[in-house]
């Protein structure tokens, strides 16, 4: 079984920056699309960032496209989430996941492997 940890949450300041790492562990097979999901207390699961299997191709939400880039390091079985300009309605819990396809995708129903996620607390 994949198992998926999140890691680099925080505490910033409005207009501060993170970086969230996601390590695979398990059957660490490379060649499946990643991405990351955000979810914020009574909302739903919320789309932010996904990758193709190799890195070549990557989707963002409209709330975070140009604040935030998603990228892989393969060799270290990790996906990373960096984010920039950060403001209050950033503030989730931000898990990472895995499809079984190789593809960016973009719906939660699409990934099958789930972490139990990081909290991002952004301040005003």
């Amino acid at each position: 079984q994949v198992q998926l940890v999140e890691s680099g949450g925080g505490l910033v300041q409005a207009g501060g920056s993170l970086r969230l790492s996601c390590a695979a562990s398990g059957r660490t097979s490379t060649s499946y699309s990643m991405g990351w999901f955000r979810q914020a207390p009574g909302k739903e699961r919320e789309f932010v960032a996904a990758i193709s299997w190799n890195g070549g191709s990557t989707r963002y939400a409209d709330s975070v496209k140009g604040r935030f880039t998603i990228s892989r390091d393969n060799r270290k079985n990790t996906v990373y989430l960096q984010m920039n300009s950060l403001n209050p309605a950033d503030t989730a819990v931000y898990l990472c996941a895995r499809t079984d396809g190789i593809w960016a995708l973009i719906s939660p129903a699409d990934y099958v492997y789930w972490g139990q996620g990081t909290q991002v607390t952004v301040s005003s």
